[in-house]
Formats: structure tokens, sequence, C-alpha cells
């Protein structure tokens, strides 16, 4: 594949797609209309020198996609409000009377606090706790850290089966199958059609899920070799050292998305198998979604002529054989 910048994320009943200073979200209205809202955001990674050197950048980003996220979020969330004309209750009132104009932002920061809470009990606090536990079986420190990453990786995958058991998470993971699709469409030189994108993988490498596993695999690693004996210690230094994993994983992502050989298509496989449980196969519908929110942010007829200029790559023309069978199926 050919790289192309783009990326994005599933919001409520839409996407939201990303390219370089600016992103789009598109929604699917209750009504059946496609709204699509255009935004430009200076990346942290371009706004101070710092922020985007290797291995810092890394934490920067993922703060970044952190807010770029829950404000899409957000906004899709309000096309599927309750009825506007329902009265407010007194804990909303409260809210508004305390943070007037300000509301949203506050109530998008006490999300994100409340994820960053969520995320260390069950990811860190739980394992380290539930290793200990085992210890006395275990008898080695280093062997203890490697189980307490497996239990992570067995927390992570239990918590994504069981909210994907419901509607509403279920469709946002069709929208993520969507995202992926649009940016595999584009990137094997297929023009971007509902046909083209339903056929191609809903696999990505540069998709959040594989930031995350990679995270957990490279914290196996470090824990294994920093230790505290002091249960807040050990605690604290898995947060601590959060930052540092990051911006090793980032950079690791980074090189996956930009680069095809068998090391590196090697290192991307366990966060390509865990997109299974994260992206499911979209409808139509979806995809068109998709379509809008990348053309709002993306020329890929541009990107295309460039890098392509003989036509679709061979997993391109396979790919657009399938779509013709598609159509034909119709």
């Amino acid at each position: 594949m050919k790289y192309s910048g783009i990326g994005g994320q599933a919001v409520i009943e839409g996407i939201m797609m990303r390219n370089k200073n600016r992103y789009s979200v598109a929604v699917r209205k209750p009504d059946g209309e496609i709204c699509v809202d255009v935004r430009d955001r200076v990346p942290l990674t371009d706004r101070y020198k710092i922020a985007g050197l290797p291995f810092i950048r890394g934490s920067f980003s993922f703060v970044d996609s952190m807010i770029v996220g829950m404000s899409t979020l957000m906004y899709s969330a309000a096309f599927y409000e309750d009825d506007e004309n329902e009265q407010p209750g007194s804990f909303e009132r409260w809210l508004e009377k305390v943070f007037g104009d300000r509301l949203d932002n506050a109530i998008m920061t006490i999300s994100m606090v409340f994820a960053v809470i969520l995320a260390v009990v069950l990811f860190m606090w739980l394992p380290l706790t539930v290793s200990r536990l085992i210890g006395s079986f275990i008898g080695s420190e280093p062997l203890m850290a490697f189980v307490e990453g497996i239990i992570r990786v067995a927390v992570f995958i239990l918590y994504i089966m069981l909210v994907s058991r419901t509607r509403d998470i279920r469709r946002t993971f069709m929208y993520h199958g969507a995202e992926h699709k649009c940016i595999n469409c584009i990137e094997h030189g297929m023009p971007l059609s509902v046909d083209n994108v339903a056929v191609s993988s809903k696999e990505h490498k540069r998709c959040g899920t594989s930031f995350i596993v990679i995270v957990m695999l490279i914290s196996i690693i470090v824990f294994m070799i920093v230790r505290f004996e002091e249960p807040a210690l050990r605690l604290l230094s898995r947060i601590v050292l959060l930052p540092v994993i990051a911006g090793i994983s980032y950079e690791l992502l980074r090189l996956a998305g930009r680069c095809d050989n068998p090391v590196v298509d090697l290192l991307s496989r366990p966060g390509m198998w865990m997109q299974a449980l994260t992206t499911y196969e979209p409808e139509d519908d979806m995809i068109e979604v998709a379509i809008e929110a990348v053309n709002a942010v993306f020329d890929w007829k541009e990107y295309q002529s460039e890098n392509f200029p003989e036509g679709p790559d061979e997993t391109g023309k396979r790919l657009l054989r399938e779509a013709g069978e598609r159509r034909g199926r119709k």
C-alpha cells in the first residue's frame, strides 16, 4: 500500500476523517440525511517543536486524538439526543448554572478524566492486583510481570467482547470497519465507490486498536525489566512509564503504516487480529457516510494520480474484479 496520511475513527452513526490540519465528521441523521462538518485543528506535534520529536510525539498524538475524538463523539451524539422539548433535570440545570457556555468543554474534560481513571483501574490496577495474588505460586518477579501483562490483554479482550454486545457499540464497530475499508480502498489505488470500498479489507495497520495492542505488548517487556517491591510504587511505575511505552509503541505503529516488509508485517499481526473484535462489516449506507467524510478533507483522485499512475496495485486489481462481481449480484 502507498501511505496516504489520512486516518479517523467511528462516532455515533458516523465517521471522523482527519488529514493533516483538517478533520471532518460525517453523521447519518435520524431522517437519513448525511451531515458533514469540517473543522481545522493544528496537531500538538506541529504546535510545539519538542512535541514532534521521535519517542515523544506518541504521547502528544494520543492526547490530541483523545481531544478530537471526544469532541467529534459529542458532535455526533447531539443528533441523537432526547426530545429537545423535554425539561432538563435538576443536575443538568446545576451544570448549566456552574459552567454556562463552557458546559460542553466541561463535559468533555470530565469524560476524559473518567476514561483515564477507568483505564488505570481496569488495565493497570486490576492486572497488578491479580498477579500479586498469584505471585506466591510463581516465585519469579519477571515471570509475574509477564503474567500481569497476559492478564491485561485478557481484560482488554473481555472488555471489548462485552461492550460489543450492545447494539450501539456494534453499529459503531461497523462504522469503524467502513473507515478502514475506505482508507484501504484508496491506498490500493481503487476509485472510491461503495462497491470498491465494500470488498476492501476492514483491517488496517494504523488502527488505534493496533496501537493499544502494541502498548500492552511493549509494557510486558518494560515491566519485566523495571521492577519495584512496594505495591504502590509498582502501580505508580505503570502510570509514570506509560508515556515512554506510548512513545515506543507510536514509533512502531508509524513504521508499520509506512512500509511493507515481512518483519513489520509480523509485528503488525497481533493488532490486526485484535481488529476482528473492533471492526465489523459495514452496511452500504455506512460506507456512503465514510466516503462523504473522506471527500470533505482528502483529494483521493490527486493522491492516486501521483501514487498510482498505472492504475491500482495487484491487490487493488483483484478487489476491483470482486467489486464487479458484487455489482453483478445486485
